[in-house]
């Protein structure tokens, strides 16, 4: 599947900012969102190819946004990359049980970015 655009959700601005940066850089397509619900919202009209998706964000977190994205015919077969500071084992194998296709930490360099897009 060849990845022309590219959700990426995250509540905090400078997160946002870096990951939109690095993306739309490379020459993507990028939609952003700020919590899980517009997260659902985005992702339903736009139909990216792929969602790089924050955990920690308030009223819904990004584990029930992927568990609710991959339940709607809409937008199931969306992959979703999570980028986190929670990057244990357990957080990696929770988010894979959750729907994520792989997960990303923070902090991230760039190409770890890239590499998440070239793999779709």
């Amino acid at each position: 599947m060849a990845v022309n655009k590219v959700l990426v959700v995250d509540d905090s601005p400078t997160d946002l900012a870096n990951i939109k940066g690095i993306v739309s850089d490379a020459g993507f397509t990028v939609v952003t969102a700020t919590t899980g619900a517009e997260a659902i919202e985005k992702a339903k009209s736009e139909k990216p190819e792929l969602i790089f998706l924050d955990i920690l964000m308030p009223d819904m977190d990004g584990f029930e946004a992927c568990r609710k994205l991959g339940s709607d015919g809409a937008t199931k077969d969306i992959p979703v990359v999570f980028v986190t500071s929670k990057g244990q084992k357990a957080d990696r194998m929770w988010a894979q049980m959750q729907g994520g296709r792989d997960l990303v930490s923070k902090p991230f360099t760039p190409d770890q970015i890239i590499d998440q897009i070239k793999a779709f």
